[in-house]
């Protein structure tokens, strides 16, 4: 799973850069680099609103080869169409297209956002692996930098480029499951003549269903806990 890096070079508008740490929040991602950016100042610090400690943490570069420093993939994102082969130096592809392209990649992506007037310059584009463009109307094509970003991470975090998926529970786990359902069947006195088929249905039901480490754990303190208050409810029946 590749780690993404959001790169603003020289925005100019400290509202902005506020509101892209708070895309930042919202889509789990948390590292952020300006180049030369304006001041960080209370704006941003209002429309970052709970994403402040991306704020924080966000780092400061001189120039763009130190903020795409251990960059194994370089991104650039632009508001003009570049279908046309002979006119520009990157061909660009949607938010969708891109993570489907760095799904399998590992390393750091370095996703770069000029300026909220011009954008990349020319050289910088040369520089890029890929180029973004978000598809809008031709009529008015340019979106905002936050909004535009937010689209982007918003892409990435669909296709599960952001967080890592949950680890799911493992062979000697799903044994263990079992067995504790297994458990509850004798100590709620389940009639024997039903026991194996529904055994076999619950197995056939959970591996299914494929749970996580964190449902496989849930699922055992229930049947735990079922199990010990049905002996304990059985052995008070007794006396």
């Amino acid at each position: 799973m590749p780690r993404i890096r959001i790169v603003l070079i020289e925005p100019l508008n400290d509202g902005n850069v506020g509101a892209v740490a708070r895309s930042m929040k919202n889509f789990g991602l948390d590292e952020l680099v300006f180049v030369r950016p304006c001041e960080i100042g209370e704006e941003a610090t209002k429309r970052a609103m709970h994403a402040v400690d991306v704020l924080k943490r966000a780092r400061i570069a001189s120039t763009e080869d130190e903020a795409l420093e251990a960059a194994d993939y370089i991104v650039g994102t632009s508001g003009v169409d570049t279908a046309n082969e002979k006119k520009f130096s990157r061909i660009s592809v949607t938010p969708n297209e891109f993570a489907e392209k760095i799904a399998g990649c590992e390393g750091t992506v370095a996703i770069l956002f000029g300026r909220e007037d011009f954008g990349l310059d020319n050289d910088m584009v040369r520089r890029c692996d890929f180029l973004v463009t978000i598809p809008a109307d031709p009529e008015y094509p340019i979106l905002n930098i936050s909004h535009a970003a937010a689209i982007i991470m918003y892409e990435l975090f669909t296709s599960g480029l952001v967080r890592e998926s949950p680890r799911k529970a493992s062979e000697l786990e799903m044994v263990k499951l079992n067995e504790f359902f297994s458990k509850l069947l004798d100590a709620i006195d389940y009639p024997e003549h039903k026991k194996k088929k529904t055994r076999v249905m619950f197995r056939r039901m959970i591996a299914r269903s494929v749970p996580s480490t964190w449902e496989f754990h849930t699922m055992m303190g229930v049947l735990d806990e079922a199990a010990k208050r049905s002996l304990q409810d059985s052995s008070r029946g007794k006396h």
